[in-house]
């Protein structure tokens, strides 16, 4: 089965501006401008000239900035005609947004999804961030084919990247990361137990847990949203990713459709079977890792920084454990195995000063030679064919262990955020996991309340969303 990427709704569905006058001219005037008049250093005869200053605006966050820092020097050796000025910062959002309204406009933007404090809400609203599909038309740097066709597959037609719904792609994947059900491989080996695909299979794994007094699964019931890496990857793979997308947007019905159903009533079962660590509703992040990292449970539903963050914890096992990834559970072997990624993106503000220099730095960050720095010095992927293979040799092997989940046969990957929240909304989707999936896990609510919670809280929206229009 080809794999197929859907990165579901991020930018294109959200809706608070950065605010007036945020791009030169105002949205619609900005959208109006030729998209191509300032590419001052754009293709010449087939070749692109690259000079001048490029100027960059990083998201400093876990990953540092040690690899862009060293990337940077490559490509300035590679192009001794261009100059790269850069700010790194874990608040770079603050720093560019005076920036940018006063017309000092950075070339390039990186940004983790939801760090920019609004800043690329606004840039998206006002249409303010340039196409950039013509770049992907374009041969790699390092091997042949097109640009897009060495990007993962799909990720590029997914709305994280063609915000507006008509093709044309504003934002460069970055690097992404699989999140899903974490577990201790080395465990599962000595034991001889089989990785369970179906939900029925992870109930008989439960039973055999129970009989060494291991719980099926934990989680940090104080910190809700990891939850969402059990529930809605189980909502792609047994109802479908169009559910899922009611879901993102508040739609109505979509938590009373037969297949979201069904995973909650599986979620229940957990509780019902006795399958989950007691406590594990009063636990924070840390101290359900730490259950199941000392096999009190087989699984918790994380992501691949789970690795780092708990790098110093007593585990079982020591030095022989090895995390892993479950991507999601089917209802049947039928059904596609889905696994939700996360979103980091590069984008090229409209009024860039040198957009034909940041295009060529985007070529240059999806060469082997960047692949492999990023491996060595962070531990991530890039979001290309191969990447995991390439870095394989820099990172550890629970990281790739984690890692190789989004390229396994028969695996679609999807990148799920839920749409921007109107003003003055008392509920948001955050309720539905603190104040419905959680009680629902922990036997205190059931599946037909959770729904109602849910559906109520959805048609607030709505409603101050038409208030909003």
């Amino acid at each position: 089965m080809k794999k197929k990427v859907i990165a579901a709704l991020m930018a294109g569905v959200m809706t608070a501006s950065l605010m007036a006058g945020c791009s030169s001219g105002g949205g619609e005037q900005t959208t109006a401008q030729d998209e191509t008049s300032n590419e001052t250093s754009e293709q010449e005869d087939g070749e692109r000239k690259v000079e001048g200053e490029l100027k960059l605006a990083l998201f400093q966050g876990g990953y540092g900035a040690e690899y862009w820092e060293e990337l940077i020097t490559k490509f300035e050796e590679k192009y001794p005609d261009v100059e790269v000025t850069y700010e790194i910062n874990p608040k770079i959002g603050d720093i560019i947004r005076p920036k940018i309204i006063s017309g000092d406009v950075p070339d390039l933007i990186y940004h983790n999804t939801g760090n920019l404090d609004g800043v690329m809400t606004g840039l998206v609203k006002d249409h303010a961030l340039m196409d950039i599909s013509d770049l992907f038309e374009e041969e790699a740097l390092d091997k042949e084919g097109k640009l897009k066709d060495i990007i993962l597959p799909g990720m590029l037609e997914g709305a994280a990247y063609a915000p507006y719904g008509d093709g044309k792609i504003y934002f460069a994947p970055f690097n992404t990361a699989p999140q899903g059900l974490i577990y201790n491989k080395t465990l599962f080996e000595e034991k001889g137990w089989e990785v369970p695909e179906t939900w029925e299979e992870f109930y008989a794994l439960g039973d055999e847990a129970k009989k060494e007094d291991r719980a099926l699964i934990t989680y940090p019931g104080l910190y809700p949203g990891y939850l969402r890496n059990l529930v809605e990857p189980e909502i792609a793979s047994n109802a479908g990713v169009d559910a899922l997308d009611d879901i993102y947007n508040y739609r109505e019905g979509c938590w009373e459709q037969e297949g979201v159903q069904e995973v909650l009533e599986n979620v229940r079962k957990l509780y019902e079977g006795g399958y989950v660590l007691d406590g594990s509703a009063g636990m924070n992040h840390t101290q359900s890792q730490s259950e199941m990292m000392l096999g009190k449970a087989l699984f918790i539903p994380n992501g691949t920084w789970i690795e780092n963050e708990m790098k110093d914890a007593p585990r079982e096992g020591d030095d022989a454990f090895e995390f892993a990834l479950l991507p999601s559970l089917k209802t049947s072997k039928d059904d596609t195995t889905y696994v939700s990624t996360s979103i980091e993106q590069i984008s090229i503000p409209k009024d860039a000063k040198n957009p034909g220099a940041a295009k060529e730095f985007i070529k240059f960050i999806y060469t082997d030679e960047s692949v492999k720095l990023f491996g060595e010095k962070t531990g991530g992927a890039i979001s290309v064919t191969g990447a995991t293979e390439l870095i394989k040799d820099y990172i550890s092997p629970s990281q790739y262990n984690m890692l190789s989940a989004m390229s396994q046969d028969g695996i679609e990957t999807f990148s799920g955020a839920y749409a921007a929240m109107p003003k003055n909304a008392k509920f948001s989707f955050s309720n539905v996991f603190e104040d419905g999936v959680v009680p629902l896990i922990s036997g205190d609510m059931s599946v037909e309340d959770c729904t109602k919670l849910a559906e109520d809280g959805f048609a607030s929206i709505r409603e101050l969303q038409e208030e909003d229009e």
